[in-house]
């Protein structure tokens, strides 16, 4: 079996570690970039947990070649689902092929016309300015939806929907559902609703308009300045994702996220923060949170040391640079 490391995603140390990992039990491995076609592989293993396998499908020219999400540490993940630490143990299912290839559905985007790359979790319109009101009309298969005034809007895919999507109070979607989620962000209509729609249909956002220019959003990574239109469609081929377990499920992802948000009530705004940031980033540096979140850095501090005394994040070093300290969601099971 030959498999191939991004080692764009990969940091060179721990790129050489898997290799060497794989070499010695007998796979045959090679390095690549993102950007470059990958020939001959079985599988990619693609490092940084599910934003790291985000990141890759970005600028990812094989979509053919399943990829391995690996996650650095302790992996809550739904794209990235096994620890770099566990690799080795997995090495005789991945000899003999014993897993699963998911199909992931990606939303295709079009900026006024302009193609952008494709995202797994979700593409939103925000205006550049938090707390500043935007004007959109919502089309569907060219039928006009709602004309809503909002903080902005979100279009989800299943995998998505248990991230950025349920904080705005949209739905958590099964993972096999073949639609998508909208939903507008604090509209003025307080009786505006999530809608579901058929990943088949064409959505535009469409006739866009605030007193600042709005940005549209992808995977919560890159703003991208929006004039007037954004249209949403299924892209083909989807992302092929191997799963090596079958319980991490959005029933499960969505247990968890009870149990947690049960616990955060108490909690003063920055935790939450920091813990919204930590669960949708991945893990982080405090001088990446404090940049992310821009909190001071005293306050990050003392948000995170009450975290850990909750025992909610956790802190170890980084692989990628032994003098660094990160941060993590603990496993709350």
């Amino acid at each position: 079996m030959r498999i191939g490391i991004a080692v764009t995603q990969t940091p060179e140390l721990v790129a050489k570690s898997i290799k060497e990992t794989l070499s010695d039990a007998g796979f045959e491995s090679f390095y690549f970039k993102n950007n470059s076609k990958v020939t001959m592989a079985d599988l990619i293993i693609v490092l940084g947990g599910d934003r790291g396998v985000r990141n890759y499908f970005h600028s990812a020219v094989d979509i053919d070649t399943p990829v391995l999400g690996i996650s650095e540490s302790e992996s809550n993940g739904v794209l990235a689902q096994i620890e770099l630490k566990e690799l080795p143990s997995y090495l005789n299912r991945i000899k003999k092929q014993d897993y699963v290839i998911e199909d992931v559905p990606r939303i295709g985007v079009k900026i006024d016309s302009k193609n952008a790359y494709p995202v797994l979790n979700d593409v939103a319109v925000f205006t550049s300015k938090s707390a500043t009101l935007m004007e959109y009309i919502l089309r569907i298969n060219g039928e006009e939806v709602w004309h809503d005034s909002s903080d902005g809007v979100i279009i989800s895919t299943p995998i998505g929907s248990s991230a950025y999507s349920m904080s705005a109070g949209g739905p958590v979607i099964f993972q096999a559902a073949n639609v998508f989620g909208i939903i507008s962000v604090n509209s003025l209509d307080i009786t505006r609703r999530p809608i579901i729609v058929s990943d088949n249909s064409i959505i535009e956002i469409d006739e866009i308009s605030s007193r600042l220019h709005c940005d549209v959003v992808l995977d919560g990574i890159d703003r991208l300045k929006i004039n007037g239109k954004l249209e949403v469609t299924r892209f083909t081929p989807p992302a092929r994702i191997i799963r090596m377990k079958t319980d991490s499920t959005s029933i499960s992802a969505l247990a968890n996220k009870v149990k947690l948000a049960e616990e955060l009530l108490a909690m003063p705004p920055s935790s939450k923060l920091l813990l919204k940031i930590l669960e949708y980033e991945g893990s982080m540096t405090q001088k990446e949170l404090a940049s992310k979140t821009l909190l001071p850095d005293r306050t990050v501090r003392l948000a995170m040391k009450h975290l850990m005394e909750k025992g909610y994040v956790k802190r170890k070093v980084s692989m990628q640079d032994a003098r660094q300290k990160i941060y993590e969601i603990a496993n709350l099971d």
